[in-house]
């Protein structure tokens, strides 16, 4: 499943003329609305237009989809099913994903604003990986016995929880949906997916092609709403038996608490990142790194949560550093996001917007120095552009290298010596990743031992792979997601004692 190729780049913008819109939920395998009637407008970050109306699910539908779920779970429609079969179906779901590749991207490109080359290149075809690769590992997954004496015999069995609740985020719809759905499924769970507001139009047709695939009705269910009305009640639903979390911090916490507040279900936060780029004057090739960090930066308008907006670098090497990001930025100056050519898109709406700019003029507020960009641009649009931003003369104190901006915007800060670099990077309250650029071996590993992230690079940034776990620590959040340890999210062990009696 190699990644597409852009396909007939001047005839995106009348295919999306021409987009017919399903806002409506996907409960126990039938498209429907609200309860309630209501809907909302979800609109374009391209030009400001509506896109169509979404249905704005409140808690009776949660309850709808939870109920449906249940059933499936109860009946055993899919956990029942042979692990072959299960593969199978999973595998089907993959291939549809692939062969709507076009209409996902092109409903990615313009729900949040990412460059069509990139929702073709990665969004999708990332997806359809996913979901292929819990597919294969369906039947690779063994079960324990343990070392009893032999009188006995104990089984451990590795089993779905039942019914997982799933909250996404809008900088990845399709990614982060299938991060959370691939182990679940394959587990033999249910899920029930509340994508963001901002973003909900490819989870109701990824639901649609599972259906499609041979997936039972009731085992994958979509009600998208706000936050506090759709989001709330999924993590507050006493028949909800785990949780999967990805966003920010803030609403992190709220999880837990609603965990608590429940029925004690199972919590797993992938949360936000201030992530540290440190570059030692050891570094052979300090272009290659300045174009790797701007590039990774600037990837995805900056909304990435692993972005690496803290770019930590020696003081010998910091002018040239500099200099190469600052000439570097303006190869990303943001472009239509249906232009094939385009790199960097708009911001997910106007409220990001305004506050990835409100950041740029506290950065401006507490003496760092803008050397490139700083301004929205593209108004005539009426979309929600700003140019990528690079800041130096940045300290930790400053308001821009403690927090999470999400958007295109890089401080560079500087070092005298390795323990003050650690030091300056681990001081922050996230710790999803961070990466350390030298040449001098011994350094490297020592660096990236002290470091308090959930992955460390080491000369270079975000090379991926499925079958790498990915999550932080300390505020950004716990467990896992790819790889098999996801699997430790969605399953319960069970011990089964059988005594043996001598003969």
């Amino acid at each position: 499943m190699g990644a597409p190729a852009v396909d007939r780049p001047a005839n995106w913008t009348q295919r999306a003329a021409a987009l017919a819109i399903d806002g409506r939920a996907l409960i126990d395998g039938q498209r429907r609305d609200a309860t309630s009637g209501e809907t909302f407008d979800c609109i374009s970050p391209i030009d400001g237009r509506v896109l169509g109306a979404v249905a704005r699910g409140t808690a009776a539908d949660i309850d709808a989809a939870v109920k449906s779920a249940r059933a499936a779970f109860e009946d055993r429609r899919w956990c029942g099913k042979a692990p072959a079969v299960r593969k199978k179906i999973l595998q089907r779901f993959a291939d549809k994903i692939l062969g709507a590749r076009e209409e996902l991207a092109l409903l990615e490109t313009l729900d949040m604003g990412k460059p069509i080359q990139h929702a073709l290149s990665v969004d999708v075809p990332s997806t359809a990986r996913t979901i292929a690769w819990y597919a294969e590992a369906v039947d690779k997954i063994y079960d324990e016995i343990a070392p009893t004496p032999a009188t006995a015999l104990a089984l451990i069995t590795r089993e779905p929880v039942g019914v997982v609740g799933a909250i996404v985020p809008w900088n990845y719809p399709m990614i982060m949906a299938a991060w959370k759905l691939g182990p679940a499924l394959a587990a033999g769970n249910s899920v029930v997916l509340k994508p963001s507001e901002k973003s909900p139009l490819t989870a109701m047709r990824l639901a649609e092609l599972a259906i499609e695939a041979g997936l039972p009705p009731g085992v994958f269910n979509v009600v998208p709403g706000y936050g506090p009305e759709a989001g709330e009640a999924l993590a507050l639903h006493m028949d909800v038996d785990a949780l999967g979390f990805t966003g920010s911090t803030r609403t992190g916490r709220r999880m837990l608490e609603y965990a608590g507040r429940s029925n004690l279900k199972r919590v797993f936060n992938e949360l936000g990142g201030k992530s540290a780029f440190l570059v030692f004057d050891d570094c052979a090739d300090v272009e290659r790194a300045a174009k790797t960090v701007a590039a990774s930066l600037f990837f995805n308008q900056g909304e990435s949560c692993n972005a690496p907006s803290r770019v930590l670098v020696h003081e010998s090497i910091a002018q040239r550093f500099t200099e190469i990001v600052a000439a570097e930025a303006p190869k990303y100056a943001p472009g239509h996001p249906l232009d094939a050519g385009t790199v960097l898109g708009a911001l997910v709406d106007e409220p990001q917007m305004a506050t990835v700019l409100r950041y740029i003029e506290a950065g401006k507020a507490e003496g760092a120095r803008v050397v490139s960009g700083g301004r929205r641009v593209r108004q005539d649009t009426g979309g929600y552009y700003v140019e990528p931003t690079v800041f130096d003369g940045v300290v930790n104190h400053m308001t821009i290298a403690r927090e999470e901006i999400f958007g295109p915007v890089m401080g560079i800060l500087t070092f005298k010596t390795e323990a003050e670099a650690v030091a300056i990077a681990n001081a922050s309250a996230y710790g999803l990743q961070a990466s350390v650029w030298s040449d001098h071996l011994s350094r490297a590993h020592r660096v990236a031992r002290a470091l308090h992230a959930g992955t460390v690079h080491v000369n270079q940034y975000d090379e991926d792979d499925i079958t790498v776990p990915f999550g932080g620590v300390k505020q950004s959040g716990n467990g896992r997601d790819k790889s098999l340890h996801a699997f430790d999210k969605v399953t319960e062990l069970k011990t089964t004692w059988i005594r043996i009696d001598p003969a």
